[in-house]
């Protein structure tokens, strides 16, 4: 279960990278959007959350530092479900820009904040599940020695 667990929110975390990094600008946009940092810091992050995304899921799929990956993982979806949630209460319209584009809706969509957030809170509960149990037996953690004890995951794959 936990490899399976790091599979899907590492290969989240890597598309949704993947689909920012080539228009940084458009992340940018995404993250003004929410109205909730301060301008320098919203480009800031704008520009940082695709490489944070793909260094954060490629350290899950391949195993390694699995747990904390796993932490920084679910900090992660827990501040989307927050910034969604905040849009959401502040009556935005806006795209959360989870896989690329984001900004103001276009006449005629509507926001999907509901099935965002649950689908975010979904991978919070995934990088829970991962940070508390060992990486599985295919994590590059084990093979170094780096805590990946596959005695304990077959206990978590029960």
């Amino acid at each position: 279960m936990t490899t399976v667990a790091r599979l899907i929110l590492g290969g989240v975390l890597i598309a949704a990278g993947a689909l920012k990094i080539g228009n940084p600008a458009d992340s940018v946009v995404a993250v003004k959007a929410y109205q909730l940092l301060p301008e320098s810091i919203a480009v800031a992050v704008g520009y940082a959350l695709p490489i944070l995304e793909i260094v954060v899921g490629v350290l899950l799929v391949v195993g390694l530092l699995t747990r904390v990956a796993a932490v920084v993982a679910a900090l992660l979806m827990f501040a989307f479900v927050f910034g969604i949630g905040w849009a959401w209460a502040k009556g935005l319209r806006i795209d959360c820009g989870c896989f690329g584009g984001g900004g103001q809706l276009g006449a005629g969509q509507e926001p999907t904040y509901l099935l965002d957030i649950l689908r975010d809170f979904g991978l919070v509960l995934l990088g829970a599940w991962v940070a508390r149990f060992p990486p599985g037996r295919f994590a590059l953690d084990g093979a170094l020695g780096l805590g990946g004890d596959t005695q304990d995951e077959d206990e978590g794959d029960d």
